[in-house]
This record gives C-alpha cells, sequence and structure tokens, in this order.
C-alpha cells in the first residue's frame, strides 16, 4: 500500500484501476493498494464466527447512530483528526470487551466497609463494574455494584457484610461496556 501527499496526478483520485490497483481518499491523502480479490474457498468456521460477529457489530453501530443521545457520545469519541467515524468507533466498541487490568484486595479484611479497587478500561466506555465474593465452599457472601472513581479508570466496591473466614475465598470481577460485552475475573484469598 502507498500513500500519496501533494500530488496533483492523484489529487482527489479513487477507484479502481483495471482490476489490479485501488485509489481511496483517506484523511486527505490518496491511498492506492492492491484490489481485493475475492477467494474462492470457503470460509473456515472461526472465519465464519468473525463474520457474523462483524455483521451483529454494524448492526449494533446502526442502532446507536439512529439515538440521537448514542450518536452524540460516540460523535463525542471521535479522534480531532477526524479519520475515525462515529459509526467505526461504535463498531469496535462492540467488538472490544472491557479489559480488568488489576484487583486490588490489600484492603478487603472481611469487615463491612472494607474495600476492593478494580482498574477496567474499555475502548469507549466502561458502563458498569459489579464485584461478587464467595465462600470456599461456594456460598455467596455478597454480590454488589462497584461504584467509579472520578479518575475514570477505577472502580472501588464497598463491603456490606461481614465475612469471617477469607482463607480460599473468591473474588469476582464483572466488567460491562455499553455494547453489552463482559469481561470475568476471579482471584482467590
Amino acid at each position: 500500500m502507498a500513500r500519496v501527499s501533494n500530488n496533483i496526478i492523484t489529487q482527489g483520485l479513487s477507484g479502481t484501476i483495471g482490476g489490479t490497483l485501488v485509489f481511496r481518499q483517506v484523511g486527505g491523502q490518496t491511498v492506492v493498494a492492491a484490489a481485493p480479490r475475492e477467494s474462492d474457498k470457503a470460509p473456515t468456521a472461526r472465519q465464519q464466527a468473525h463474520q457474523e460477529r462483524f455483521q451483529m457489530a454494524a448492526l449494533y453501530a446502526k442502532a446507536q447512530l439512529a439515538d440521537p443521545g448514542s450518536k452524540a457520545e460516540y460523535e463525542a469519541a471521535r479522534p480531532e483528526a477526524g479519520t475515525a467515524s462515529a459509526y467505526a468507533i461504535a463498531v469496535a466498541d462492540f467488538m472490544q470487551a472491557p479489559d480488568i487490568h488489576s484487583i486490588d484486595l490489600s484492603q478487603y479484611e472481611g469487615r463491612v466497609g472494607d474495600t476492593i479497587r478494580v482498574r477496567v478500561t474499555d475502548n469507549f466506555k466502561v458502563t458498569a463494574t459489579r464485584v461478587r465474593i464467595e465462600n470456599a465452599d461456594g456460598t455467596l457472601v455478597e454480590e454488589t455494584a462497584a461504584v467509579r472513581e472520578a479518575n475514570g479508570l477505577d472502580w472501588v466496591f464497598t463491603a456490606t457484610v461481614a465475612n469471617a473466614s477469607l482463607v480460599g475465598d473468591k473474588i469476582t470481577v464483572l466488567a460491562s461496556d455499553k455494547p453489552g460485552n463482559q469481561t470475568r475475573e476471579t482471584r482467590s484469598l
């Protein structure tokens, strides 16, 4: 793929030449690439699954842009250079689940008021983070939504139930984003 800037011959050129070269305008530049070729092979199960997921992402993006409030959110997330459309940002949001970077259990000792701090990010927006605490035998101690901190990265869970037995307990964090993607991570005490 070649990029051409300020060339009087290719300026504004777009389309296909002879079925071998494709010209496109991207961010004020002319991009030249080999023309895509259709494969005569049937897609693998993995490729088919990816195509279906991308189709769902496209439908999600169209629905989000049809809603004025959601459209405004995705428009606001566009970079200043303007190369990514709100549609592309919505598609990417659908395709990527949140990332749980850290779970800080150092302030949790099983007392009411103890906290668990979780750092979660997403390519667009994390909408919710829940923390579930289970005893070693699998009984539920509590499950509650964490609260987003002002920095936008950290979520804090505050215990409302006393937990006398911490040995072998499981802490599960579930993070969700706007399209409903979820990421789950479990730690043991």
